[in-house]
């Protein structure tokens, strides 16, 4: 049964250049270029008013330039995880830190993992059929080197795409010619798989690699959750022996196909500082980041043309008029767009002002415990911008220091007391967990109610599952994933 009522409702409808306004703000200095390139390209009273300059400089260069001189000018235990004990973090894109070291094995420009692959296959002897499985099938394999699909959806899909009825079996067969490319591990179907064709590559003769094999075929489970103790046991064998084997597996790579990516298709992150402070014996110097950015202003042949025709004598035809309407309206945009890119600038200075002087301890030095427990809402009460205003301009921004660049919210954390009522940021925290796990005895790691209680003994009550979300934050597996053989 339909129902008709009247309601009213206080709603607060942005403008569209409010809204513009908002994006504005929240881009970060890399897309702004190309917003206002973008911007420019759209409205033609807008230039760049560093043209003109620029354009004088080359003159008087092109003067006084001789045309003869044109020629003067370690892996972890961590990657053996089972995929649902790996954070999600460390299943994402882009998931490596700035000073994480990531070696790679070159080769030549525009060659990519699948064509390194598919040479390997030109030096096989197979008939056509097998030739067209074998190209579906390093098309199917992802850039770790693993083929994530199975055999049996793969029969599926050639019948459909390719018009061709196969076998798993077949198929099992063409996949032990791929699975012994180089690199070793490439076409596994899953984490086990793939260390297993690379340790059977290596000299099985010495005990270390024999008793690796046998620990990766047999107990992979045990290994991958490091029951170290149910190895020792059933195995009957040594720490020594065990801690051989385990120094093998580590040598092995869990994604071989990495080595070999497109470069063009590398998930490194080139990030442009928004802002630059410099440290001048103490003289903290802020400034915006506007290398690339042009300077806009509004073009003298459009202003002219306008003036010209209000000035004008005689009757205007609807053509001209016309004109005038849209020169006007353009004129209008881009007085807009000016005024509110100088507003995004004045709106990121003053906030990352207040940010400053909120940690201003912190940013002399780059000590990490300087840092004060600061949310949203202390920057906004310092600014008098509203706390969705203060969000906008942390997200996405940097700022380039003396000693390194941060993101903004980066200085953002919340705080507790002390059982003396200091106010502490949790990022000190975090630190005392870092250094406590960083000298633990790692045959007997310390638990998450352990550390709980060592910070209780500074004088910080903390929850054991708040250690534990602090941990996970940290990057740091659970006490038994952190486990080691000495």
């Amino acid at each position: 049964m339909l129902k008709q009522r009247l309601q009213q409702k206080l709603l607060q409808k942005l403008s569209p250049q409010q809204i513009q306004m908002i994006k504005l703000l929240e881009i970060p200095t890399m897309q702004l270029e190309q917003r206002i390139k973008r911007e420019m390209e759209d409205n033609p009273i807008l230039e760049d008013a560093g043209i003109e300059d620029r354009d004088n400089d080359l003159q008087d260069e092109d003067v006084s330039s001789d045309p003869n001189d044109k020629d003067k000018d370690e892996f972890t235990l961590e990657d053996y995880m089972e995929e649902d004990e790996i954070p999600s973090y460390r299943l994402s894109t882009g998931n490596y830190s700035g000073d994480e070291r990531r070696e790679e094995i070159p080769f030549s420009v525009g060659s990519t993992y699948h064509d390194y692959l598919e040479t390997q296959l030109g030096l096989r002897t197979l008939d056509e059929k097998q030739h067209t499985l074998a190209l579906y099938i390093i098309g199917n394999i992802d850039d770790d080197g693993y083929l994530r699909r199975k055999l049996d959806n793969i029969i599926d899909d050639v019948a459909f795409a390719l018009n061709i009825e196969t076998t798993e079996e077949e198929l099992l067969d063409i996949l032990r010619i791929i699975q012994d490319f180089e690199p070793v591990g490439t076409g596994a179907r899953n984490l086990q798989e793939c260390l297993l064709l690379q340790i059977r590559s290596k000299d099985q003769s010495g005990p270390d690699v024999e008793l690796a094999h046998k620990i990766l075929k047999d107990f992979f489970q045990e290994f991958t959750r490091k029951h170290y103790d149910k190895i020792l046991s059933r195995l009957n064998i040594t720490d020594e022996d065990l801690k051989g084997a385990l120094d093998e597996i580590l040598k092995l790579n869990p994604k071989p196909g990495s080595a070999y990516s497109d470069p063009q298709n590398k998930d490194t992150a080139h990030i442009v500082p928004d802002f630059i402070l410099e440290n001048d014996e103490g003289d903290l110097r802020l400034s915006l980041n506007a290398k690339n950015v042009p300077e806009l202003r509004i073009s003298k042949t459009y202003s002219d043309m306008l003036h010209n025709f209000h000035h004008g004598y005689g009757n205007h035809s609807k053509k001209q008029k016309e004109a005038l309407s849209f020169v006007k309206q353009k004129l209008d945009s881009a007085r807009w767009f000016i005024d509110a890119i100088k507003q995004r600038q004045n709106t990121l200075m003053v906030t990352m002002n207040a940010i400053i002087n909120y940690q201003r301890e912190y940013f002399m030095e780059g000590e990490e415990t300087r840092l004060r427990p600061m949310i949203l809402k202390d920057i906004a009460d310092e600014t008098g911008l509203d706390i969705s205003t203060i969000s906008r301009v942390a997200n996405s921004k940097y700022i380039q220091t003396n000693f390194g660049i941060f993101p903004l919210k980066y200085f953002f954390s919340e705080g507790m007391q002390t059982e003396s009522g200091e106010e502490v940021s949790t990022r000190e925290i975090k630190k005392i967990l870092q250094d406590c796990i960083s000298y633990e005895d790692k045959r007997r790691p310390l638990t998450d109610e352990k550390l709980a209680e060592i910070l209780k003994e500074k004088g910080y009550h903390i929850a054991r599952r708040t250690i534990a979300k602090y941990r996970e934050q940290l990057n740091i597996p659970v006490a038994r994933m952190r486990k080691e053989l000495k």
